[in-house]
């Protein structure tokens, strides 16, 4: 199987890596683009959309991008601070009243934008079932208390950081958050990413093949143990992914469908001062926003250190020493899929694969493929 697309002859390694993971397997179906300044200089896909190896992954195919999600509904929420209907500073239950129950009255908007409002998840009873449903599953996040003192530390907010900003999005503006991103992101912008997936498109899915097993039992670590709350409630499963009921939902936190493109071509606004091509998404001084740090230590959820900006992670030596310390924001997806948003060098660097590599938060690949375009990048 041969990689297709094109590539400027000064990133032929980073070509080489993915031709041989390719060849090798440890890449089952994969695309990669560096977007600089607007224009594409790495635009690559290849493999397989499916284990049997029978449908090739083709230029236009999507799929879920899990936590990649994220920068995007995050884009969504600061382009709505942009406008002036939101401010990462006022609280929480000014745009969303129900959410002051509990304790949660003084949570801001910058506390969900930077997992550090202490509700990182949902508490049980809630199953999968209820994660489709929009209306309870909003209401059982605003009865909560938190779980740690907002604002003290972060605590990956791995799988309803969609569903608590969306139901912000959704107050101020009557819009869904997959309303919202293909209305005024996904649409203006001509690019191929949904949250959830229309029907139409699932014949051009491919479908994602689940990561290796947790190094431990999830349900043997204490019942009050924060991954345990944050990642079992509803029960973290890669397969659901492929599933109606999963393509149906809105889920902003992980089920957003797209490509490296795409991703690309909407989240290359903040590299680019805000405006792609003519079509304005920020200010420059709303993207400053993002730099403003919220918490730089061990995350509660994950237990590795984080370091969060206003939407975004900020680069940190312990946990990515490939992505330099410099004016860049990013994040990645569950089983590797990255985003990476190099402002100082106009650059965009995407990558999204379908099969699932070890780690929350990129993998070994996409560690490759990084190292490969800043050892380019730095020459």
């Amino acid at each position: 199987m041969t990689v297709s697309g094109q590539c400027r002859p000064q990133f032929d390694e980073l070509r080489t890596t993915f031709e041989r993971n390719i060849a090798s397997g440890e890449e089952l179906g994969a695309s990669i683009v560096i977007d600089i300044d607007g224009e594409i200089v790495v635009d690559l896909w290849g493999g397989y959309c499916d284990s049997e190896r029978t449908r090739p992954w083709e230029k236009d195919t999507i799929t879920n991008v899990w936590s990649c999600t994220k920068t995007v509904t995050s884009l969504a929420v600061l382009m709505l601070v942009d406008r002036g209907l939101l401010d990462v500073r006022a609280p929480v239950a000014a745009y969303w009243p129900e959410f002051a129950a509990n304790g949660k009255e003084h949570i801001e908007l910058r506390h969900l934008l930077s997992h550090t409002s202490g509700v990182s998840g949902w508490e049980a009873p809630f199953g999968l079932g209820d994660l489709y449903d929009w209306e309870p599953a909003s209401s059982h996040l605003a009865a909560q208390a938190p779980w740690w003192e907002p604002g003290t530390a972060s605590g990956y907010h791995a799988q309803n950081f969609g569903q608590l900003l969306g139901e912000v999005v959704r107050r101020v503006t009557g819009k869904t958050l997959a309303q919202f991103v293909t209305e005024e992101i996904a649409g203006p912008l001509g690019a191929d990413f949904q949250i959830g997936a229309r029907e139409a498109d699932w014949p051009r899915i491919a479908d994602v093949v689940a990561p290796p097993p947790l190094p431990f039992e999830l349900n043997a670590l204490p019942q009050d143990n924060l991954l345990r709350r944050t990642l079992g409630t509803p029960p973290l499963d890669a397969d659901a992914a492929n599933t109606a009921p999963w393509r149906r939902a809105d889920l902003g936190a992980y089920n957003g469908h797209g490509n490296a493109r795409s991703l690309a071509r909407i989240m290359s606004a903040i590299p680019r001062g805000g405006t792609v091509d003519d079509i304005t998404l920020l200010s420059p001084a709303t993207i400053e926003l993002i730099f403003q740090e919220q918490s730089n230590g061990p995350d509660l959820v994950l237990g590795v250190p984080l370091r969060f900006g206003i939407g975004y992670g900020l680069p940190h030596k312990r946990l990515v020493p490939y992505i330099p310390d410099e004016r860049i924001c990013f994040w990645g997806g569950w089983g590797g899929s990255m985003v990476v948003m190099d402002l100082d060098r106009r650059m965009t660097i995407t990558y999204a694969m379908n099969k699932m590599g070890a780690g929350l938060i990129g993998s070994p690949r996409s560690e490759a493929y990084l190292r490969t375009v800043y050892q380019v990048s730095n020459a």
